[in-house]
């Protein structure tokens, strides 16, 4: 009997091609598009091509009638506004610099896209992710690196379960983004020359400040303190929702010479400016781990740790210093450690764990 799969269609290149390796494998498979924040409105509809506009809906809707498989849109924002929105607005209020795909791929797109799945009888889900997953050795589900490096995207995945990964199926993640395209093209797929979404999906003008100003209803902190860190004042800030670590440009401050946020102080609302130097670093702790490839850690050892996505990592020494906090201790510094982001644990290209970084 075949198996039955579920594949979230964003309406882009990568998760209408997943769509159509599965079906060539000989799977059952469904397409699904997740209605997570977008608005009825017409407007909204056509201005948002991105992962998760309203227009995903008509090209995924499109992509299914060409493959002839089954297309539903079901319905997630609650789950979506609760897990990723409102923790993204929350965790700038208090100074961090949140990875909202993270949250958003851990609990909507797995959690709550899986067990819905699970109970209409199918056997997996499956994403258009550059990763793979692979079972090791030892027993355990790891994301592996995707065949291109360019477009990995192992880093946003490190906080899966080991029964969500049991449960799921990454296609693309054998193949470049020029390989993705070829098929798309080859088998007529009217997404193939579809531009990649850029943006954080729910903030499509890129504004995160205004969002948040907005979404937080009246509970931003205004203007503060650029201080150094001796607290000498330096000038006046806009909010500490409009900065983040390592930032050097729109601070407005005539200094001379190039200058940096080093660190965001939520409880005095003061934004600390250093020189370059001071934005690399050689220890981060961090929090909220889950581990992937290894049940535990035990005892200290090396990895490639990488501390936001573009990031190509750095050699590390990690130990477990309590119940639920890391020490990363780098090889080299690395620049900008930024409280909210995630460091992601590596070894011989598969994910090892990770977690929220604190300081």
């Amino acid at each position: 009997m075949r198996k039955k799969v579920v594949v979230g269609m964003s309406g882009g290149v990568d998760s209408s091609v997943a769509a159509y390796l599965l079906k060539e494998q000989g799977y059952d498979v469904i397409g699904v598009t997740m209605q997570i924040w977008q608005d009825e409105e017409e407007s909204v509809q056509s201005q948002n091509g991105g992962c998760c506009g309203l227009s995903a809906v008509d090209d995924a809707r499109a992509v299914a009638q060409h493959l002839e498989i089954p297309h539903y849109v079901m319905n997630f924002k609650r789950e979506f506004k609760e897990n990723v929105a409102d923790y993204f607005v929350e965790a700038y209020l208090k100074g961090l610099t949140p990875n909202p795909c993270i949250a958003c791929n851990r609990y909507v797109k797995w959690e709550s896209l899986l067990h819905r799945s699970l109970e209409i009888g199918a056997d997996y889900i499956a994403t258009g992710h550059y990763a793979r997953v692979s079972k090791l050795p030892n027993g355990r589900y790891a994301i592996k690196n995707s065949a291109t490096a360019s477009k990995d995207q192992t880093y946003a995945l490190y906080n899966l379960t080991q029964y969500q990964l049991s449960h799921t199926l990454m296609p693309v993640g054998e193949y470049t983004k020029e390989e993705i395209r070829q098929i798309a093209e080859s088998v007529g797929l009217p997404v193939a020359n579809k531009p990649d979404s850029q943006e954080i999906c729910f903030i499509p003008d890129n504004d995160y400040a205004s969002y948040i100003d907005k979404a937080a209803e009246g509970r931003v902190p205004g203007r503060g303190k650029f201080v150094t860190k001796d607290g000498t004042v330096l000038g006046e800030h806009l909010g500490i929702t409009h900065y983040t670590i390592g930032q050097r440009k729109g601070l407005n401050l005539a200094m001379g010479h190039p200058v940096f946020v080093t660190e965001i102080r939520p409880e005095s609302d003061e934004v600390v400016i250093g020189e370059a130097e001071d934005v690399f670093g050689d220890t981060l702790f961090c929090n909220n781990i889950n581990f992937m490839g290894m049940e535990d850690l035990t005892e200290p050892r090396e990895a490639l740790v990488k501390i936001r996505y573009a990031h190509k990592g750095e050699r590390c020494t990690i130990e477990k210093v309590d119940e639920d906090l890391v020490k990363c201790s780098f090889h080299a510094p690395v620049r900008a450690i930024t409280p909210g982001q995630a460091a992601v644990f590596y070894e011989d290209g598969y994910v090892l764990g990770g977690g929220v970084i604190i300081k």
